[in-house]
C-alpha cells in the first residue's frame, strides 16, 4: 500500500537514535509519502527542523507540549525555567522557516500533574500565536475536554486534533468548525468502541492518520517501536467501517492532510 502521510511523529525522539537515518531512507518503499514531524519544546525544535531540512517528505510543527511545563530534561524547565513565555518568544523565529506548517504540539494535558492554569494559559498564548500567523495547529488533549473545548469554541483554530478522544457528538461540532480528527493505532485496540463510532459518524473529508511514534503502535504490532509504515495496518482496521478499501482511506486520508496543512 502507498500513499501514507502520517499527521504525528516524533522522529526526534532518543528512541529513533540508533538508526533514524537508515529509517528514513526505508520510509518511502513502505508507501510512506508524508509526515508531520512535532516538536515539544524548544530544545527538540531544531532536531525537528534538520530533519524537515533534510527529508523531502517531512514538514515541522513548532511547539510547546503541556507536558514540558514539568519535565527536567524538556528546555522550558532546564532552559527556561518554566518561563514559557520567555520560550515561546524564543521560537517566534523559527515560523518564518518554509518547512514549518503548523503550531504543535500544543493542548492539555490533565493525566499528569502540570499545573492546570500554567498549561491553560500556554495552550491559549500558542492559539492565538497561530491565529496571529494563520497556521494550523496539531493538538494534544488528554482528559482535558472541558477547557480543551472552551478554548476550541473560542478560538476556531484549523488543525488536527491528534489522538481524538471524544464522542461522536464532540465531532460533529468539532469537524463543524474545520477541525480535523486524527487517528491511529489506539483504533485497533479492542478496547476502542468510542473509536469506532466516531469514524462510524463522521464525513471521511475530516479524518487524518497518525503513529505518534514511537508510541501506540497499532495491532498486530502493539508493543513495538511504531513507525509510519504501521498505519498500514490502521487503514485496514478504518476500511471495514467505512467500508472501503485500506488504499482507498489512504488516499482520502492523505489529501485530508495535505489539505490540512497546505501541503502541495
Amino acid at each position: 500500500m502507498q500513499n501514507i502521510f502520517d499527521t504525528h511523529a516524533h522522529y526526534s525522539s532518543r528512541q529513533f537514535d540508533a538508526d533514524r537515518t537508515q529509517l528514513m531512507a526505508a520510509l518511502p518503499e513502505g508507501g510512506v509519502v508524508g509526515i508531520l514531524e512535532c516538536a515539544t519544546h524548544s530544545g527538540d525544535a531544531s532536531r525537528v527542523l534538520e530533519l524537515a531540512h533534510t527529508v523531502p517528505f517531512v514538514h515541522a510543527a513548532v511547539g510547546i507540549h503541556p507536558e514540558s511545563l514539568i519535565e527536567e530534561d524538556a528546555a522550558t524547565v532546564a532552559v527556561y525555567q518554566g518561563d514559557w513565555r520567555a520560550e515561546l518568544n524564543a521560537l517566534r523565529p523559527l515560523f518564518e522557516d518554509k518547512a514549518v506548517v503548523a503550531v504543535g504540539e500544543i493542548g492539555l494535558d490533565h493525566h499528569w500533574p502540570v499545573p492546570r492554569q500554567e498549561q491553560y494559559d500556554l495552550f491559549e498564548a500558542q492559539l492565538q500565536l497561530a491565529a496571529e500567523l494563520d497556521l494550523p495547529v496539531s493538538v494534544h488533549d488528554r482528559e482535558a475536554h472541558a477547557e480543551m473545548y472552551e478554548l476550541l469554541r473560542r478560538y476556531k483554530p484549523r488543525g488536527v486534533l491528534h489522538c481524538y478522544s471524544g464522542s461522536a457528538e464532540d465531532a460533529a461540532w468539532l469537524t463543524g468548525q474545520g477541525m480535523y480528527l486524527g487517528f491511529g493505532g489506539a483504533v485497533t485496540y479492542k478496547g476502542a468502541k468510542r473509536a469506532a463510532k466516531v469514524l462510524e459518524a463522521i464525513d471521511p473529508q475530516w479524518a487524518v492518520l497518525e503513529t505518534d511514534c514511537p508510541y501506540m503502535a497499532p495491532e498486530p504490532v502493539r508493543g513495538r517501536r511504531n513507525d509510519s509504515r504501521n498505519i498500514a495496518h490502521v487503514a485496514v482496521y478504518i476500511g471495514t467501517i467505512w467500508q472501503m478499501d485500506a488504499q482507498s482511506v489512504l488516499d482520502r486520508t492523505a489529501d485530508n492532510a495535505r489539505r490540512c496543512f497546505n501541503i502541495v
